[in-house]
């Protein structure tokens, strides 16, 4: 399987169980992988025969900057649902992180695969 991915792509949010989270906006970071074939994007080099990350994490900021969210979760399910029906590929990975949602680390978050990631 070949795997295209973004990193730290970094989305404004409203995200969080407390009222006061959505009358702010707070910076998700998504770590991406997209399983898929790009055998005939190398052979052709063209654009249209790849998946363009460009356009994943465009679609990505939009939908999530976008929407209301509770939990990081729901964020990651949706966005793996978004990813699969939207874009070319059998699989995907999706880390999204929310930094200093917990005082003493810098971070905190959740991983989900979905989809058939072949090998």
């Amino acid at each position: 399987m070949d795997i295209v991915f973004i990193e730290s792509l970094k989305v404004p949010a409203s995200i969080g169980v407390w009222e006061w989270e959505h009358r702010i906006r707070q910076n998700l970071i998504f770590d991406i992988e997209l399983g898929c074939d790009f055998a005939k994007a190398a052979e052709s080099d063209e654009i249209d025969d790849a998946v363009s990350y460009k356009d994943v994490a465009m679609r990505i900021n939009e939908y999530v900057s976008e929407s209301k969210f509770r939990l990081l979760e729901t964020v990651a399910e949706k966005v793996a649902e978004l990813i699969l029906a939207e874009f070319a590929v059998s699989w995907c990975k999706v880390k999204v992180s929310k930094p200093r949602a917990v005082e003493i680390a810098r971070t905190v978050g959740v991983i989900i695969e979905r989809g058939v990631k072949s090998e």
